[in-house]
């Protein structure tokens, strides 16, 4: 029998085995929001759906992703700002021609904003190398020139990577990707030309996951929320932890699922172990790790 196709770009490694380390200020548990902002091509492409596909121009579900843009944004950022809770904008550059004041938005709560293609219109694993290439260059450098902040880490739209995508990153210029929910530790994944880190994602504490997908109830995913973080606050006095939740405008943005998400992230940060967690950004924890002596972080990180 021939052996499975592995792919190379880490090694197993158990969680009850690995070095010890603290996030700052020795806390336990590093917590982050990841809020998905989004554009898709009107009457083309991929995209999320909240009833039957239809022929395009697909009018019903383009709406309600342009609702996310148009009012569920402004919703959520403000539900952040009453909590003091900054965030990872995983952003599509698309915003940046169809609606910038989200964008500087963002930049001005101090959010920290990660490259998440030009539009979810599109997976990147189905491009040719050199277009792929391109596509990473052209959303570092936009960000970068259009809101002043330096780009250090991607997530792929669709989460859809090719052979190389690793690779390309770790050559342009980014620090980490967020496209390998493997673990609740960040890790090392080896490229061509050098580690980069990758910095844990949630497949399944994730809104469109849960609620559009598994159709579960605001209440429920709610409930996910507090679970998750009340069992890691436990979990993180053996190991450190990462805990990660994705969010979408056009889903949590809808006023009747407001009140539970603001329930449970109002639990989270004023849980009464909270000298154990640090809130975050995805960016933040990337820098902690590159910063953690060789050896620390799972795999084979950088060469001092």
């Amino acid at each position: 029998m021939h052996p499975l196709r592995f792919h190379g770009r880490y090694p197993y490694s158990a969680i009850t085995r690995r070095s010890d380390y603290a996030w700052p200020k020795s806390r336990r548990l590093a917590v982050y929001v990841g809020l998905n902002i989004e554009h898709f091509a009107f009457g083309a492409g991929l995209g999320a759906c909240i009833g039957p596909k239809s022929h395009e121009p697909d009018i019903l579900n383009y709406s309600w992703r342009d609702y996310g843009n148009r009012v569920g944004v402004w919703r959520c950022l403000d539900l952040f700002g009453q909590l003091g809770v900054r965030v990872g904008a995983l952003i599509n550059t698309a915003l940046y021609d169809y609606c910038p004041e989200v964008i500087e938005a963002c930049v001005k709560r101090g959010d920290e904003l990660i490259g998440h293609g030009h539009t979810n219109s599109e997976r990147q694993g189905e491009m040719t190398e050199m277009l792929e290439k391109a596509l990473l260059n052209y959303c570092r450098e936009r960000i970068e020139n259009q809101s002043g902040q330096k780009v250090q880490g991607w997530l792929s739209p669709w989460i859809s990577e090719s052979f190389v995508t690793p690779d390309l990153l770790q050559e342009n210029g980014y620090s980490f990707v967020m496209d390998w929910p493997a673990d609740d530790q960040p890790f090392w994944l080896k490229t061509r030309s050098g580690p980069i880190l990758s910095v844990p994602y949630p497949a399944e504490l994730n809104d469109s996951a849960s609620i559009i997908h598994r159709e579960n109830t605001p209440q429920q995913f709610a409930d996910m929320i507090v679970d998750q973080f009340d069992e890691m606050v436990e979990q993180c006095a053996a190991q450190p932890l990462v805990m990660t939740l994705s969010l979408h405008p056009f889903v949590v943005g809808q006023p009747f699922r407001l009140p539970s998400l603001r329930k449970a992230l109002k639990h989270c940060t004023e849980h009464a172990k909270r000298e154990r967690v640090w809130w975050t950004t995805p960016g933040q924890v990337a820098d902690h790790c590159y910063a953690l002596p060789p050896g620390t972080i799972p795999g084979e990180g950088p060469q001092r």
